[in-house]
């Protein structure tokens, strides 16, 4: 079975626009600007051998405050310029109730399926709550890139706290062969 680094999107791989001490993900395909050292990060796990999958709540779909189209072309650049193996995707709104929309770990499942992912040996990776919850959920270690958000609950329960990917990015590489004992 295979490895894998879950990320999350907004706040993890690209900017948030923060309003009242919360994230808001960017509903315009020139406002979709990756964080610093996010290419590289994404590299060197690609390099050390793990898939790299992005697991993002999009929410905006539903509401209608962000187009198909628009999500569409945010993935495409995903997969084209930082080669991530798959982008995973709920739409729903937490009314909706889904097995999907983190924290549940409904995606977490589905990509270790579809992958021959071993989630034990995998990471989950995200600046909410909801990261750290679904990650735990499917029995991965867990990594919160806090950002510092005043109007989000804490994250709590995340095996690992750090400021940004890039700052984790050896850290996690050095864990995740550990956890495998691999070198």
């Amino acid at each position: 079975m295979r490895q894998a680094v879950f990320l999350d999107r907004d706040g993890t791989i690209n900017w948030n626009e923060v309003r009242g001490g919360r994230p808001y993900a960017p509903t315009r395909l020139e406002d979709f600007r990756y964080l610093p050292g996010v290419p590289e990060a994404i590299a060197r796990f690609k390099a050390d051998g793990y898939l790299v999958i992005v697991i993002t709540n999009q929410p905006d779909l539903t509401t209608g405050k962000n187009l198909p189209k628009v999500i569409d072309a945010m993935h495409a650049r995903l997969r084209d310029e930082l080669a991530v193996d798959d982008v995973m995707v709920c739409p729903h709104t937490d009314d909706a109730g889904c097995a999907c929309r983190k924290p549940k770990p409904g995606m977490l499942f589905a990509a270790a399926e579809t992958w021959n992912i071993d989630l034990s040996r995998s990471i989950m990776v995200g600046d909410r709550w909801r990261d750290v919850d679904a990650g735990r959920a499917a029995g991965c270690a867990t990594v919160h890139i806090d950002q510092g958000y005043d109007g989000e609950p804490t994250a709590k329960g995340a095996d690992y706290v750090i400021s940004s990917l890039t700052e984790a990015v050896g850290f996690i590489c050095d864990k995740l062969a550990e956890r495998s004992g691999s070198s």
